[in-house]
């Protein structure tokens, strides 16, 4: 059966109480040059696939001037049995590792794009079936992400929008 034939009632989902699906992004997650507490969202998922041994999570901007879009947070090492990351998860936390984003910071950033259109943050969680990713925090993130994307066994995404005035 496709992921598009499964009813929503029972595939993987990923959401937030700081972001709800669809919203705009609040000063929580803003970065402080806007006025922002730039706290990264909690996060809660279900109906985890089988053969999960641990999960990935990516906030990416597709609409960032950048020809490629802009990433504000590569995460992974997330224990299979989690089921939430708090509000404000520590930049530096002792289990799940993070690669520098796209402002060159470790850990979650939030959004600042420049004046004009809303630009779209996509917030994926990355189900996956190695409990441990292999992959150096120091290393630039293109090397977690194909990590990622090339073993995913199943992602649950949500998006949030932002205007800079």
């Amino acid at each position: 059966m496709s992921p598009d034939t499964v009813s929503p009632d029972t595939r993987f989902r990923l959401s937030s109480q700081a972001l709800p699906s669809g919203s705009v992004v609040g000063p929580q997650q803003l970065v402080p040059e806007l006025g922002g507490e730039n706290l990264s969202p909690d996060l809660a998922w279900e109906l985890v696939p089988e053969d999960t041994a641990s999960f990935a999570l990516t906030c990416y901007d597709p609409d960032a001037p950048t020809g490629s879009g802009f990433w504000h947070w590569i995460a992974w090492d997330i224990p299979a049995d989690a089921r939430s990351l708090p509000l404000g998860l520590p930049r530096e936390d002792a289990v799940v590792k993070q690669a520098a984003n796209d402002f060159g910071r470790i850990g979650y950033d939030g959004p600042q794009p420049p004046p004009g259109a809303p630009h779209r943050y996509i917030f994926t969680l990355h189900a996956l079936p190695v409990a441990e990713l292999g992959v150096d925090p120091s290393a630039p993130h293109v090397q977690a992400r194909f990590a990622i994307f090339s073993q995913q066994l199943d992602a649950a995404s949500f998006t949030v929008t932002y205007k800079a005035s």
